[in-house]
């Protein structure tokens, strides 16, 4: 999937979720009874051996060989090193509040019954607890890490001299704006502003080190030496001594790649196509300049490629000027609602492509009910209309039997392959989107020759304007039924691997059209840990296997480009990170002088959908530096409120309804209501507006409050008194 301009994250699974739990796998574990100590096996003693010389280093280890032990073992040689009336202060940094609470129970269960105080704060309970205080009084803190750059920030902490060692969970991820590159910059400005104030020690933990976009040695190491400056690292550790022994315990599983044949015909497409090209042509008939928009050379739909087209286009209708204003608000809604049913098309295309006509019918089916469920104006009738018009001829072709996608036939196969060479297979089938994760469920419980299977569905917490993930306590719940030899078989999922979820040992991995970068290679493959595990990738495009090969290709730069910065002279080595560290501080300061320039001036906020004027930013008060509300009557006739399906209590808010545009054929979601400690308030989101300036009429997008630069008014109970 094209990523041009997008920053993504990727995070490893924590190895174990609780020492005194059976479900590790025995890589995982190497002693049985939490309150004994653990004698750690000959390769963890090497990738530890550096680290314990008080170097600072990055572990590059494969998953599943328990680099959460090997820290653990660098953090207990730390704390007993210094001398009495002298004490150490470890943070550990974990990306993702699953991993955090995984990592601090394991360290928990160790080292405190050690005399060592553990404790953690995350972004769920940071506004509730004194970090300055926590942060004194114990020995080891565990930190999502946005939390210590909030209070570096904020001068609560004054600087990472309060700490001895620094450990950072998933190191690959120190780049560009992330949380652990905005403490390093901290980190490095102290080191080479001649600070003489003691710098902890860093240690980084990863499965892969990446290469980035390199496609020699010589670049794959100079993008190995950059995530070395960014960490300051003087050793990269890696098993090279045991390697016999970690091949015993870590099981690297068998790689097929299947090519797989697309529908000959597709009576499905031709018809959603045509309902496609009938829109773009309403669309464009709306107004005479708005033609070019819509054209385009190879826009293939049911592509990613014209879901990023079609997503501009809306974008450059929000923004699309008048001026007649009420001509204006028509206009825009009417693009907003042509474009919207455009992507949705474009998604049942995408699920007909992977999965049944059915189940792209079935998510057309549910879209155009919410849509009867909401406005319905007009143009919503007319596209409903078109639709239905055509839906007895889609419910015939999607039930023809001739018209089976052949690539489920192939995915039926290996799996009745597999399970029958092991009946006691667990398996995890990795998908794309969430939209597929609920059409293959369906179609492996609807599928008679693949009764065997017991599927569960895994998919990530976030959201999107498009989808609502699952919650914590449903993926644990997940798991748990998958851990348990009764219930799930097969698990299948979205890339959880990026939110660092703890997935039990399983010796069948599919990946489904499925396909990243080389550090979501080695962690997709590392799921499939059992001895004897395999891993299919199952596609019908022949790029998504060559962009795989040149995944395994790039790993295997990788491995030979460590090697080789491995045997430089460790002076030779330091010298080349600090080169790189003063270069990229050098533009890090020429960059950081250019603040953005705060707009005075009041400005518009119009309903993104309708364009109908919602409120003025003079209006708008910001409560903790994060929440947006608009005082005045006048706001409160603008949105109606619905109950929350979620009702949720955070902090001192207690969200308890949703807002949207009054104006009954728009109803756009504009954000939520809540009580605020003792009012009743509502909360907006900026991407459900467009803002215009009231001056010169010129319109905006922002999809982020941070990047709106107007001048914030912090809110006061004061005012709302009056």
């Amino acid at each position: 999937m094209e990523t041009s301009g997008v920053q993504i994250f990727y995070q490893e699974d924590p190895e174990c979720q609780n020492l005194s739990q059976n479900s590790c796998s025995p890589s995982d574990v190497s002693y049985t009874d939490v309150n004994s100590r653990f004698k750690p096996r000959n390769y963890q003693l090497e990738l530890a051996l550096p680290a314990k010389k008080g170097k600072n280093t990055i572990i590059c280890a494969p998953t599943g060989c328990g680099k959460t032990f090997v820290s653990l073992l660098i953090c207990e040689h730390h704390l007993e090193k210094f001398s009495q009336g002298q004490k150490g202060k470890v943070v550990f940094f974990a990306n993702q509040i699953p991993v955090y609470e995984q990592q601090k129970s394991v360290f928990s269960k160790y080292f405190e019954r050690l005399g060592y105080r553990v404790t953690g704060i995350s972004g769920a309970t940071a506004e509730n607890v004194p970090v300055e205080q926590i942060v004194e009084n114990n020995d080891i803190i565990f930190l999502t890490p946005q939390i210590l750059v909030n209070n570096l920030k904020n001068g609560t902490i004054p600087s990472l001299s309060v700490f001895t060692l620094m450990i950072f969970d998933e190191c690959h991820n120190t780049s560009k704006q992330h949380p652990y590159n905005m403490i390093m910059f901290n980190y490095l400005d102290q080191k080479l502003g001649g600070s003489v104030d003691p710098l902890p020690q860093v240690i980084g933990l990863t499965a892969s080190v990446g290469v980035g976009d390199a496609k020699n040695i010589d670049e794959a190491m100079e993008h190995i030496c950059k995530l070395c400056a960014a960490l300051d690292a003087s050793v990269i550790s890696t098993i090279k001594e045991n390697l016999e022994e970690l091949e015993q315990v870590v099981y690297k599983p068998q790689k097929f790649f299947r090519k797989v044949e697309s529908r000959t015909t597709d009576p499905f497409k031709f018809i959603i196509s045509q309902l496609m090209r009938e829109t773009e042509s309403l669309a464009k008939n709306i107004h005479g300049h708005l033609g070019k928009l819509f054209q385009i050379q190879n826009r293939e739909f049911g592509t990613q490629k014209y879901e990023q087209w079609i997503v501009q286009v809306q974008k450059a209708c929000m923004v699309f000027r008048m001026p007649d204003k009420n001509e204006e608000s028509r206009i825009c809604k009417a693009l907003f609602l042509y474009t919207s049913h455009l992507r949705k098309y474009n998604d049942a295309l995408i699920i007909n492509e992977h999965a049944r006509m059915k189940d792209a019918l079935d998510y057309l089916k549910d879209f155009f009910s919410n849509v009867r469920a909401a406005g319905f104006d007009e143009i919503e009738q007319d596209l409903t209309w078109r639709f239905e018009e055509k839906l007895q001829e889609l419910e015939s072709v999607s039930m023809d039997p001739s018209k089976e996608n052949p690539k489920l036939e192939d995915l039926c196969f290996v799996l009745q392959e597999e399970y029958h060479l092991n009946p006691g297979t667990r398996t995890i089938l990795f998908v794309k989107t969430r939209a597929l994760v609920d059409a293959l469920k369906k179609w492996i419980e609807g599928n008679s020759k693949l009764s065997f299977l017991k599927p569960g569905i895994l998919t990530g917490r976030c959201r999107t304007n498009q989808d609502i993930g699952m919650t914590l306590p449903a993926q644990k719940c997940i798991l748990d039924a998958f851990r348990t030899s009764g219930d799930n078989n097969i698990l299948i999922a979205t890339s959880v691997a990026d939110e660092g979820i703890d997935i039990a040992q399983c010796n069948l991995v599919i990946l489904y059209e499925y396909v990243g970068n080389v550090i979501k290679m080695i962690q997709t493959r590392g799921r499939g840990r059992a001895k004897g595990s395999k891993c299919f990738l199952l596609t019908s495009n022949a790029d998504v296997i060559e962009k795989e090969q040149i995944n395994m290709y790039k790993e295997k730069m990788m491995d030979e480009s460590i090697l080789s910065l491995q045997t430089w002279d460790e002076a030779e080595f330091k010298e080349k990170i600090l080169h790189i560290q003063i270069h990229e501080k050098f533009i890090r300061d020429s960059q950081g002088k250019a603040k953005p320039v705060l707009d005075k001036e009041n400005k518009k906020l119009l309903c993104r959908k309708c364009k109908t004027l919602a409120c003025y930013t003079a209006d708008v008060r910001v409560i903790e530096d994060t929440h947006y509300t608009v005082v005045g009557d006048a706001f409160k006739k603008c949105f109606v409120s619905k109950p929350h399906p979620k009702p949720k209590k955070f902090c001192d808010f207690e969200k308890r309804a949703k807002i949207f545009c009054a104006r009954q054929d728009c109803s756009h979601d504009w954000g939520i209501h809540v009580k605020y400690r003792t009012f009743e308030i509502p909360v907006i989101k900026i991407e459900s507006f467009v803002v215009e300036d009231v001056a010169t009429g010129v319109q905006r997008l922002y999809s982020k409050w941070k990047d709106f630069h107007f001048e914030k008014i912090p809110f006061d109970a004061a005012e709302m008194s009056r």
